[in-house]
């Protein structure tokens, strides 16, 4: 698949198309010095092997000639590496039929080349083919001087070529195997710098990835703290605020008929003032106290609270001295419910009675029952409302799209129910009654299961 129609896959390291980065400049000056070493040595070497006259009467200039064409193109062999391996590879083979070559410095070359095309190659087809041409063809020129030689007897003269393995065979043999480990090296080493540089850039990739998911996880985090502040003070400003309105008109209409009832609501409204600002405290505290948590690697909805089940009785009592009419059931043996699902519970039960009583209309009653069930544990509060300014007998639909009730409004309400019973690995269920009112359940199993939401709007037995 070619790489120019997925860009992607040349920067992804876990990509077939991958193409390994040539790195900064500072590689290229490298790459340019190990040219100009290897040229040197390679100078030298041959100029010491013209000294032992092994090479003959060669002229300098084609001396020259061999030293410049088979190391200074290695300059360039991580940019263009499939052409300078084949530059040198034929450079090695034509000049050393010349008789134009030396021993040690010229094998340095080829051997660094064919390793460039394995570990800078940015297509992998070709750079195997290209490597596998190379050693093919070493060894065919190989086969045939070893051929040519053997049928010279001036050519390595202390050789016998007599007898099935002779000493010129086993000579033979031996340069085949030092060439086959030489190749084998080149093109194995070159193929494990590729895939080192791959594994590299593929953890390089991962940290990226981990950092970014890193930020994103703080910033939802933040989103979610910010949601959970708001449903807590939804919670309870509501809830308050609520039974404060109730009392103070209940107080404005009797104060000049019945002033001792107007004192005692108006003790109501001081009482749920005061309680609204201790839980308010209490709330805050807990959001300083979340900081420290989260410092010390404590996910920040892990904190405790002091409300939960066992609270549930002194919702009812505060409902109950606002004027609403409410019975408290408890069905099953208690038992210990974790800390964030006694919470979820009790603020799910205090926003189902706060909308009964805005919502409900007058003379609406409530029932609140806790069930303990041996896996889980339920809440169900019911009301007989009709809705607010509505006569007996008129029939309620819930708005479109909120899925709202006689008892329980839309909006930040059933949102903030639905948020808490899937925080704990609960179902929700919200629904119109068909005599009149409206349920809400709620039930969060005390074992690992799956979290599920639903909300049924459809009428109920």
């Amino acid at each position: 698949m070619s790489t120019d129609a997925h860009p992607s896959m040349a920067t992804d390291p876990l990509a077939d198309g991958w193409r390994r980065p040539r790195g900064p400049r500072a590689g290229y000056r490298v790459d340019a010095w190990v040219a100009l070493a290897l040229a040197g040595g390679t100078a030298l070497s041959i100029s010491l092997t013209l000294g032992t006259g092994l090479m003959g009467e060669a002229e300098w200039w084609l001396a020259a000639l061999w030293v410049g064409l088979i190391a200074l193109p290695l300059a360039a062999r991580r940019r263009f590496p499939e052409a300078v391996a084949l530059l040198v590879s034929i450079v090695f083979g034509v000049f050393g039929s010349m008789g134009v070559t030396d021993t040690l410095f010229s094998s340095i070359c080829l051997y660094v080349a064919i390793y460039s095309v394995g570990a800078w190659s940015h297509h992998r087809a070709i750079a195997r083919w290209t490597r596998l041409g190379i050693i093919v063809g070493m060894f065919i020129w190989l086969f045939w001087v070893l051929i040519e030689q053997a049928n010279q007897a001036t050519m390595i003269p202390e050789l016998s070529r007599e007898g099935f393995f002779s000493p010129y065979a086993a000579y033979g043999m031996l340069q085949v195997l030092l060439n086959l480990v030489y190749f084998w090296a080149a093109y194995y080493f070159g193929d494990t710098a590729w895939q080192a540089a791959r594994r590299s850039a593929a953890l390089e990739a991962r940290t990226r990835e981990l950092a970014t998911e890193r930020e994103r996880t703080a910033a939802q985090a933040v989103s979610l703290e910010r949601v959970r502040i708001a449903r807590e003070l939804h919670d309870v400003v509501a809830h308050h605020v609520s039974v404060m309105g109730v009392q103070a008109g209940a107080a404005r209409r009797i104060l000049d008929r019945d002033p001792a009832a107007a004192a005692r609501a108006i003790t109501v409204i001081e009482e749920s003032a005061r309680t609204a600002v201790e839980e308010l405290h209490t709330m805050l505290g807990a959001l300083r106290a979340d900081d420290a948590d989260c410092d010390a690697g404590q996910p920040a909805h892990q904190t405790t609270s002091t409300r939960g089940v066992d609270q549930l009785a002194e919702l009812v009592q505060e409902n109950i001295d606002a004027g609403l009419d409410v019975r408290l059931q408890v069905i099953g043996d208690p038992r210990p419910v974790p800390g964030t699902t006694g919470l979820s519970l009790y603020r799910i039960a205090q926003e189902a009675l706060t909308n009964t009583r805005k919502h409900a209309g007058a003379g609406a009653t409530a029932e609140l029952r806790l069930r303990y069930e041996p896996d889980a544990v339920e809440l169900e509060v019911t009301d007989t409302g009709r809705g607010a300014g509505r006569p007996a007998g008129a029939s309620v639909t819930p708005s479109a799209g909120t899925g709202t009730g006689v008892g329980v409004a839309g909006g930040l309400g059933q949102q903030g129910m639905r948020e808490r019973v899937a925080a704990v690995g609960g179902t929700l269920e919200l629904a119109n009654r068909p005599r009149g009112g409206y349920l809400v359940r709620a039930r969060v199993p005390l074992a690992g299961i799956t979290p599920a939401i639903s909300a049924d709007r459809a009428e109920i037995s």
